[in-house]
């Protein structure tokens, strides 16, 4: 029986030289297609979280609203927008960081936060670590606490979970590379 890690990376399209000569891109809209490895994902993200102290599930635009809105309803959670600037209609707040290549600027609404929330971040992949590092200073700016980091991918040679380990030690990914 193959493990989530093997399912996973079975699965996945690597694109070299997008969005930028010298990027293997990690594809995941294959595993949008494959119903099969979509739902071992899920099923193990549920039983990975499902006896956690776990408030509610941020996810960072747009590849992390995909498994992370199913995994809060799957777990009975709340579901928190992480969005790029300019896409939430209602009060927000913003943080700027950079990317592997360029920068750019996400936010929150004020109000999907409360102090003391525990709050689970989730995204498709973990590379350098900026992202996942600005949706925990957002989450942190509303009083809220980082419990845990999830990715359905890490590319471990960019060393981003040292960035994300001042949050919290917390930080699992399904497959790495």
């Amino acid at each position: 029986m193959m493990t989530i890690e093997e399912k996973i990376k079975q699965v996945v399209r690597n694109v070299p030289d997008f969005p930028k000569p010298g990027i293997n891109f990690k594809d995941i809209s294959t595993i949008l297609m494959d119903h099969e490895t979509s739902n071992a994902i899920l099923n193990t993200l549920v039983e990975k979280y499902a006896d956690s102290k776990i408030d509610k599930i941020a996810g960072i635009e747009s590849r992390g609203f995909l498994f992370g809105y199913a995994l809060a309803m799957r777990l009975n959670k709340p579901f928190v927008l992480i969005r790029k600037e300019g896409k939430l209609p209602f009060d927000k707040i913003k943080h700027n960081y950079d990317l592997e290549y360029g920068s750019a600027t996400i936010e929150i609404h004020t109000d999907a936060i409360k102090k003391g929330d525990k709050v689970l971040i989730h995204d498709d992949l973990l590379a350098t670590g900026g992202s996942a590092a600005a949706a925990a200073k957002l989450i942190q700016k509303l009083d809220g606490e980082v419990s845990a980091f999830n990715f359905i991918i890490e590319l471990s040679f960019l060393n981003g979970k040292e960035k994300l380990q001042q949050y919290t030690k917390n930080i699992v990914n399904l497959a790495s590379y």
